[in-house]
């Protein structure tokens, strides 16, 4: 089955302007994993969405079938081989 990772707008550009990104899994992965997967092709994008040390970046948040993965298990929350994963990032202003 596959899984879905959907990206902002504002990072689409980084994934030659896919909105979506599949994900085949036949079981639950973590988090860390399916994100690996999702942006092997495009390393920029993967970098703007997790730090160098694999961990979610704190203006990027990450929600699993509509949990937010911070406040779940972070990088380690189980992603089922149905699951949507949105990625969002914040926007600042001054």
């Amino acid at each position: 089955m596959t899984a879905r990772v959907v990206l902002p707008g504002l990072l689409r550009d980084l994934a030659e302007g896919a909105a979506e990104l599949p994900v085949e899994l036949s079981a639950d992965a973590p988090l860390a994993e399916v994100l690996d997967r999702a942006f092997e092709p495009w390393p920029i994008l993967a970098s703007r969405v997790r730090d160098e040390r694999g961990q979610i970046r704190r203006h990027v948040n990450v929600f699993v079938d509509g949990e937010d993965a911070k406040r779940a298990d972070g990088v380690q929350t189980r992603v089922s081989p149905t699951s949507t994963v949105h990625v969002i990032n914040a926007v600042s202003g001054g």
